[in-house]
């Protein structure tokens, strides 16, 4: 193999870890209060509310979808007592499911960016390549799924595209595994890396910033204005 398929999956998965890496580390040093999802929920709320719960809610089963179809070798499903057939049939209609409820997330988020002046006039041009970018990521990630369920070829990405993938983590890549992929597979997997590559210099790096330490934080304690807090009452929140 030689030529753009050695580079598309030799090495342009590499380049694209390497600027994901040094960028998210380098931001993280240098820009902490840039660090932030930048809300415009007090802009517009109506669409907000419902795009980002599909997108959300249907991003994280899809997510855990690819983990589980990509990380885990198929011989772990089939020594789980997990025939192809069922796997396949999850795949196709849990993995549908999920993609349309983040497709249809994504596209109120777009076009909420695109059609609301006011928040169409406070976007930067990162806000706009980034959700364009994850659209058509989703979108293509869902026909190539419909397309493989569909097709009675027999190709099964656990035995092309998931040892490529864990070769690559491994650094162990073997660019020959892709040579029978279906190009809506090829396509839709060139654009996630694209995303990858895309999304340090973005506001998506809040997605590493869920705040777990609201888990363990201390109580709140309020009081009225003017209300002198008994001696009880101030032991307590000295506990807290």
């Amino acid at each position: 193999m030689s030529g753009m398929p050695l580079f598309l999956w030799g090495v342009y998965p590499y380049l694209v870890l390497t600027v994901f890496v040094i960028v998210l580390i380098v931001r993280m040093r240098n820009d902490p209060f840039g660090w932030t999802s930048k809300s415009s929920e007090f802009l517009e709320k109506r669409w907000l509310r419902w795009g980002s719960l599909l997108f959300h809610w249907g991003i994280l089963f899809v997510v855990a979808g690819h983990v589980a179809g990509l990380l885990i070798p198929i011989q772990w499903h089939r020594g789980m007592g997990i025939s192809d057939e069922i796997y396949h049939a999850i795949a196709v209609w849990a993995g549908s499911l999920a993609g349309l409820a983040a497709g249809v997330g994504a596209l109120i988020l777009l076009f909420r960016r695109l059609l609301d002046r006011r928040i169409r006039v406070t976007s930067t041009p990162g806000d706009l390549l980034s959700i364009v970018m994850i659209t058509l990521v989703i979108m293509t990630g869902m026909t190539a799924t419909l397309f493989n369920g569909l097709d009675h070829s027999g190709f099964d990405y656990r035995e092309t595209i998931s040892p490529w993938l864990r070769g690559v983590l491994l650094l162990q890549p073997d660019p020959s595994l892709m040579e029978t992929v279906p190009i809506t597979f090829k396509i839709h997997i060139v654009l996630a890396f694209a995303l990858f590559a895309l999304w340090p210099f973005t506001r998506l790096v809040h997605a590493f910033s869920f705040p777990l330490w609201y888990l363990r934080r201390s109580y709140v304690v309020y009081r009225r204005r003017g209300h002198r807090p008994s001696s009880q009452s101030m032991e307590k929140s000295v506990t807290h």
